[in-house]
């Protein structure tokens, strides 16, 4: 939900109570090593550096950074690592929720729904590259596994957007297909690994939305638990789960036929089920429990929880690094990024960020599925 226009909703929420399986070449690029292996080759090839970039070789000495999105600051928090200091703070438009690496992995895009604009920066060395404007709302987004197309959910005016994505046009790289619109409140999107389905929860309407990537038209929409928000996709596309926000239950659903989804199972997890986060090993996710203060382990096998750990302060966005026990989370009530050591399941570092944080992300990231 964004921020804007939804303060009693938040409130509400507090008193109760915006990354689709990456493929294999984008897992290879978790370390840093790997990602300026990649920019030297671009430098090699001829392609310009931004204004005061370090050398390739200074670079791959220097850890990948992490990026905290600050909602109601419109800034991103650049983390450096291991020291978890804020290292400075970059201006994005208003209402920064979501962020989404390119298909080249040379930027990440900052979504900036309230000022209708995508703010691209380098992952390394936290450049801010170009902004890309007249793209409306974009509260979520999520490039499709080909490549090929870009989709943003419009939380606050009711829309998700379609576009074809134009590498070749940097300046202008999506060009609208189609505006779909989707009452109430699109919040989060999930792409199949085939590139052939858009799922989009509507959090306003209790309802899920599949729409036809290659057509944009709607294929069903179906009734869900209370405020839908994040969803997770198994590898194999069969199994859709879905955090509900305003219950404490994470919905799984059968999506493996034409048809309408079939309810599997409602997994009890915490208050405010709201955002998911893989564990990199093909089996496990995390679920952040934003009123309950916890995250929980889902075993995607058999669909039951199998660890929980204690997130304050309203847990959102969570990211898990490559060394494959550190688990980032947005504590969104309390402008801190925290840090849970997954195998001693504890708190080990709180980092002072922005207002309300968000999205989090780094190039130094475990597996995605």
């Amino acid at each position: 939900m964004s921020d804007s226009g939804a303060t009693a909703r938040v409130n509400a929420l507090k008193m109760q109570d915006s990354l689709n399986p990456a493929t294999s070449r984008r897992r290879l690029l978790c370390a840093s090593a790997a990602w300026c292996s990649g920019l030297g080759a671009a430098l090699a090839a001829g392609l310009a550096a931004p204004a005061g970039a370090k050398p390739a070789a200074a670079q791959a000495a220097t850890p990948a950074p992490i990026f905290v999105l600050n909602s109601l600051d419109a800034d991103v928090s650049v983390i450096d690592v291991p020291a978890y200091t804020e290292r400075t703070r970059l201006a994005t438009g208003k209402e920064p929720h979501h962020l989404y690496l390119t298909p080249d992995e040379k930027s990440v895009i900052v979504a900036n729904a309230a000022s209708d604009s995508l703010t691209f920066i380098d992952p390394l060395t936290a450049q801010v590259q170009r902004t890309v404007r007249q793209i409306i709302d974009p509260y979520h987004l999520r490039f499709s596994p080909d490549m090929k197309w870009f989709v943003t959910a419009a939380n606050r005016l009711n829309h998700v957007d379609v576009y074809r994505w134009l590498p070749q046009q940097p300046d202008a790289p999506l060009a609208l297909a189609k505006r779909v619109h989707a009452p109430k409140t699109p919040s989060h999107l999930m792409i199949d690994s085939r590139s052939t389905v858009v799922y989009c929860t509507l959090q306003d309407s209790d309802e899920l939305l599949a729409l036809d990537l290659a057509t944009q038209a709607v294929r069903w929409t179906a009734p869900t638990g209370k405020m839908p928000a994040d969803l997770y996709l198994t590898a194999d596309d069969r199994t859709l789960l879905i955090g509900m926000t305003g219950s404490d239950v994470v919905e799984a659903y059968d999506v493996s036929g034409t048809g309408k989804p079939r309810l599997i199972k409602r997994i009890t997890t915490g208050k405010g089920a709201h955002a998911f986060r893989a564990r990199g090993d093909k089996r496990h996710v995390f679920v952040s429990n934003r009123v309950a203060n916890t995250i929980s382990l889902i075993d995607t096998q058999s669909l039951n929880v199998v660890e929980r750990y204690t997130a304050p302060g309203g847990p959102d966005c969570m990211e898990f690094l490559s060394d494959e026990r550190t688990l980032l989370v947005t504590s969104r009530w309390a402008r801190k990024l925290t840090c849970i050591d997954t195998v001693e399941k504890r708190v080990v570092r709180q980092v002072n960020v922005g207002r309300s944080p968000h999205g989090v992300w780094t190039l130094a990231h475990a597996g995605r599925v």
